[in-house]
């Protein structure tokens, strides 16, 4: 049994521990607030741009008689795609990053075994880390930027992939990260972002005239920007989601570390009140013992 110095140097040890998890909740809650405002206003202009781009898409396509770029063509048969991968450079947030890993590891075993080359592009220390000690290869390691996302860079990163799409030398871009639902959930998402898909609608009134450019010089345009954006929102998705994972993740360790100082306290007690009993029966005995002599 441990003794009571041990017990209260234990009793110390985790009151410290609780004192860090707590004060590393609060950083992630002032962080998950600032995060939270970047996202929602985000989110109001991916809803705009999702909106512009399916009602040019569609009236480009009722205007000429067929569209021949690559991102809204059909691929029968996939040979090689490119799979950007976005996780934390930190950990302390719970699963948050092995839920991306899993389902980065279910992601490339499917198109294994469709015979699919992989090139894979990846985004935070976590996951790079854990690549490297499993033995998968990666193509691009970045980190940094899902900590501190960055609209040039992230657009950097997609229009490499774009442009390889492009020219046929991928099939494919796959992106995958864990996103913010609200304070207490994520959700992993897994996007298919080529080729996109035009859908045709009756509506006329978006616009009004004629383009004067190329319309797949629009379209093009149109793409890269959609993708950019996409890419940079799923950054911005992602460090709100690891923030309030890391959030819960320290309220219940402090939690946690409330219980344990409980049970030690009790555990301390338990065995200070024996050490009393020991020594006043030791006390009692030699007592006695004096009295008989």
């Amino acid at each position: 049994m441990a003794t009571l110095k041990e017990l209260k140097n234990k009793i110390n040890s985790v009151k410290n521990t609780q004192k860090t998890t707590r004060a590393m909740k609060l950083v992630s809650t002032a962080k998950l607030k600032r995060a939270e405002e970047a996202l929602l206003m985000s989110r109001v202009y991916a809803k705009k741009i999702d909106e512009v781009m399916k009602e040019i898409a569609s009236k480009l396509s009722s205007i000429k008689e067929s569209i021949t770029l690559r991102a809204f063509s059909e691929i029968q048969k996939q040979e090689k795609v490119d799979i950007i991968v976005i996780t934390a450079d930190k950990g302390l947030c719970g699963g948050f990053n092995m839920q991306t890993i899993k389902a980065t590891l279910a992601k490339i075993e499917e198109l294994k075994e469709k015979k699919v080359k992989i090139r894979l592009k990846v985004i935070g220390k976590k996951a790079i880390e854990y690549f490297k000690f499993v033995g998968i290869e990666m193509n691009e390691e970045i980190i940094g930027l899902s900590s501190s996302p960055n609209y040039e860079k992230a657009a950097e990163i997609i229009e490499k992939s774009y442009n390889d799409f492009v020219n046929e030398e991928i099939d494919n871009i796959y992106l995958i990260y864990n996103g913010y639902v609200n304070k207490l959930t994520q959700k992993v998402h897994n996007l298919e972002l080529l080729p996109l898909q035009v859908k045709t609608t009756q509506t006329q009134e978006f616009l009004e005239v004629e383009p004067t450019d190329d319309y797949e010089i629009i379209l093009e345009s149109l793409v890269k920007k959609y993708l950019e954006y996409t890419m940079y929102y799923a950054l911005l998705d992602s460090l709100a989601g690891e923030h309030s994972a890391r959030m819960q993740a320290m309220d219940a360790a402090t939690n946690n570390a409330q219980e344990m100082v409980r049970v030690l306290t009790l555990q301390y007690n338990k065995v200070r009140q024996e050490n009393v009993t020991r020594e006043l029966i030791e006390i009692v005995t030699a007592m006695e013992a004096m009295k008989k002599k």
